[in-house]
């Protein structure tokens, strides 16, 4: 019997599955092309203007959602004011009716590619799926933002007028509540000179996360390169203050009768002319602060408030009109304006027009490249050909009365090719020592150039006899411009001139405290506001430096020698040498934290504590001494180990050999026991005193390091210093001697004093104050690691030392 298996043929799924897709991709082109604003708004194509908008108004008034509780009264009432949209302006209509496209932005040769488009728009907000029909809005596409445009341009321009950003989306529902305010808010704002942007979430994802906008709706700030976002309720008054806010706050200064002259005479130090505005109003418009945010490197503005009693004075002297907005403009002269405005409708593109007519002074000091390069352009077009008329000259008094008489003459000369400028040889010496031929100038000179080249190449000439003000002196810079004026030629000289030094450039310390306050402020306001996403990396870094920092400490105050484990009380001596430690300070140690040495006894209780369980990577170093050296040796212990006592493996303990008097023949012969090739020579001989030795006890590794008492001569008081020194140096030769036969260790052991018995037997005779007179020099080679070390298989125990001392006796 045989069993025939059947199945579908691989290719019958996706084949219905295309088919299936094409069924819905024309069903869903043919809904979108159904949508007709004529039909949603019931006039005919013929329909005019009036018709359309009666029409609107009608159906509006009728499906408004605040008065239709009908369902499906939001959605009409969006569609409804979409065709008015559409209807309303004849270009989109013409569009609509020539290709069937509602967007302005599409070109017209694609039209074949809105079905598609319109395809994707119904499938995700067509009424029937979600109730949630939304396009772009036709009013923002002229603000429409993109990331290229906006680092390009937008951002660049911020530092000369605020912009106002608006971040949506074709999601979001809540942009639509605020679209009445945002209308408003742009036609108040964008005439007095506010940029505004439009970024859509959807398309510029890249820009949107640049300005750390994650959400939509959302307002932003964008002034002076820096973004801050709207967080209060979406009300023209709030977003207008909000810009107003941001906006440098010494921008126009408040000006009285009590203050007006030293501001007018303040041109002197800025550099720059001066703006008053007169007006009825007792705060500043913002009209005027965004006209001096725009030109605030260039002139200095005042505020005149004339309903105030405190400007009569000013009013009088200026004989100013009281019924409409007075703008008056000074230069050199703070008596007479050089420029006056007057109107009741003061107009944005006015006052720039105004501003800009009159941004420098009639002889402005070049304070920077920037204000070099606006005044004396390179050369371009020989019709555009700009002369520059320099003065260099000083800031001394002796100065004045020429700088006043070139000032004169400049203003009387004024010629559109023309252009002075002076500059003070001190604050401008690279520039000057160019012009001069690195000659300095006692008296003014007159330079007479013209620009060639953005890297500094200029043709000039030197007005002959200098500049001292006088009659013969004008009339002489007077031929010779007017030779230049016939004869281009006349500039005989080159040169390549220096970037101009930044005179009005603030300090560092300035720059750094701004810089601080800004961040502050803009941590203070993510916090405030919770954008924890743009926080999240300064977050890090903050609690990450909060975690080493304690970490470290919370390590440090657990390594702490005896802090961690309670102890029982014992016996301490503890010598306070704070007048003697001051006198040894080691560089390769920690600062002592205490002013005396704690050092502890070895006993019977401490041993185990203190040795043999030590921790690892810790020493003990311990002193043996005598009831009768005792104290002398424990002062000078502590002296010398003083500057080691910060380290913190480090212990410091002394043992009393007439307590435990076998403890360290028992520990050397176990030493020597572990080492027999190098402790054959020393088995003979043991010596009699072992106070003055120091031993170095690491009790995890069981080997210790060991000192030995050398007399080093050093005091003259002794009459046998001579004779020991003598000794003394014997035994280092003997002991270099026989260091081909003994190994490396033991030959620095004699070097350090640990040399044979025979060199301590004249230990015995060493004064106690002398015997630990190298401890310094040997505990800076212990902290080296350059010691030798002998190693024991284990500790004697004190209990036993002590028992079988009675028997050995």
């Amino acid at each position: 019997m045989t069993v025939r298996r059947t199945s579908r043929h691989p290719g019958t799924c996706p084949v219905l599955l295309a088919i299936f897709l094409l069924i819905l991709c024309v069903q869903s082109v043919k809904t979108a092309s159904d949508y007709d604003p004529y039909k949603i708004l019931g006039v005919s194509r013929s329909a005019s203007q009036a018709e359309i908008k009666r029409a609107y108004k009608n159906l509006a008034r009728e499906w408004h959602p605040d008065k239709n509780k009908d369902p499906k009264a939001e959605d009409m009432f969006i569609k409804i004011s979409k065709s008015y949209e559409i209807l309303s302006n004849e270009e989109r209509r013409s569009n609509f009716d020539r290709y069937g496209q509602m967007d302005e932005n599409q070109p017209f040769g694609q039209s074949q590619h809105h079905g598609f488009r319109s395809f994707h728009n119904s499938f995700y907000f067509d009424e029937s799926f979600f109730h949630f029909p939304r396009s772009r809005d036709f009013a923002d596409s002229k603000y429409l933002l993109h990331h290229a445009q906006f680092n390009s341009d937008v951002l660049p321009d911020s530092h000369k007028r605020p912009y106002l950003i608006k971040v949506t989306s074709e999601w979001c529902f809540a942009c639509i509540h605020i679209e009445p305010v945002w209308k408003e808010t742009v036609q108040e704002l964008e005439p007095l000179g506010v940029g505004i942007g439009v970024v859509d979430l959807g398309y510029e994802r890249r820009l949107a996360n640049q300005l750390g906008a994650h959400r939509a709706p959302s307002i932003i700030a964008l002034v002076n390169g820096r973004v801050t976002f709207f967080h209060q309720a979406v009300v023209r008054e709030h977003l207008r203050q909000f810009i107003e806010d941001l906006l440098p706050h010494k921008l126009v200064e408040k000006i009285t009768d009590n203050n007006y002259l030293t501001f007018l005479d303040n041109w002197h130090v800025e550099n720059k002319p001066t703006v008053i505005l007169f007006d009825q109003v007792p705060v500043v418009p913002l009209l005027y602060k965004l006209t001096a945010f725009a030109f605030r490197d260039y002139v200095r503005f005042g505020f005149v408030d004339q309903g105030d009693t405190h400007c009569t004075r000013l009013l009088r002297q200026f004989n100013i009109n009281t019924y409409a907005p007075t703008m008056l403009l000074f230069k050199e002269d703070t008596e007479k304006p050089v420029d006056i405005i007057q109107a009741r409708g003061m107009k944005r593109q006015i006052m720039d027009e105004f501003v800009s007519n009159n941004k420098f002074l009639q002889v402005p000091r070049l304070v920077n490249q920037q204000l070099f390069d606006e005044l004396c352009p390179v050369k371009q077009f020989h019709r555009r050909r700009k002369y520059c008329v320099l003065l260099i000259t000083g800031e001394d008094q002796a100065f004045v009365p020429g700088n006043k008489a070139f000032l004169d003459f400049a203003t009387a000369n004024r010629k559109e090719v023309l252009r002075f400028a002076y500059v003070y040889q001190r604050h401008q010496q690279p520039l000057c020592q160019a012009l001069l031929h690195n000659q300095a100038s006692l008296s003014p000179q007159v330079v007479i150039l013209e620009r060639r080249s953005q890297a500094g190449k200029v043709l000039y000439r030197s007005v002959s006899g200098g500049w001292n003000g006088s009659e013969e002196d004008k009339y002489r810079l007077h031929e010779q411009l007017e030779l230049l004026q016939k004869d281009p030629t006349y500039l005989t000289s080159d040169a390549t001139l220096p970037e101009l030094n930044n005179e009005m450039a603030p300090i560092f310390i300035i720059q750094w405290m701004n810089a601080a306050y800004d961040y502050i402020v803009q941590i203070y306001d993510d916090l405030l506001y919770s954008n924890w996403r743009e926080m999240m990396p300064i977050l890090s870094l903050i609690f990450s430096a909060l975690f080493i920092l304690f970490g470290t400490v919370i390590i440090q105050a657990f390594s702490e020698p005896g802090e961690n484990k309670p102890r029982k009380p014992k016996p301490r001596e503890q010598p306070q040498t704070e007048n003697d430690a001051s006198s040894r300070a080691n560089t390769s140690s920690r600062p002592p934290k205490k002013d005396f040495v704690e050092v502890t006894e070895l006993t019977d209780i401490t041993y185990t504590s203190n040795l043999v369980k030590l921790m690892p990577g810790h020493i003990n170093v311990v002193l043996v001494l005598t009831n009768a050296s005792k104290n002398a040796l424990l002062r000078k212990f502590a002296k010398e180990v003083f500057s080691f006592s910060g380290t913190q493996t480090l212990h410091f303990s002394f043992l009393n050999v007439d307590k435990h008097r076998h403890w360290m023949p028992s520990l050397l012969r176990s030493a020597s026991d572990a080492a027999e090739n190098e402790a054959h020579s020393d088995e003979d001989e043991e010596p009699s005193d072992y106070a003055g030795h120091v031993l170095a006890l690491n009790g995890y590794k069981k080997y210790f390091c060991l000192f030995r008492p050398v007399f080093t001569g050093d005091d003259p008081s002794d009459s046998s210093s001579e004779t020991s020194f003598s000794s003394d140096s014997r035994r280092k030769s003997r002991s270099r001697s026989r260091s081909s036969s003994h190994s490396r260790s033991r030959s620095h052991s004699r070097e350090d004093g640990a040399g044979p018995k025979r060199g301590s037997s004249r230990a015995t005779s060493i004064e106690v104050h002398h015997k630990l007179d190298r401890l310094g020099l040997w505990m800076e080679r212990l902290m080296e690691g350059t010691l030798p070390r002998l190693q024991v298989p284990a500790w004697p125990s004190l209990d036993e030392t002590t028992n079988t001392s009675p028997s050995d006796s």
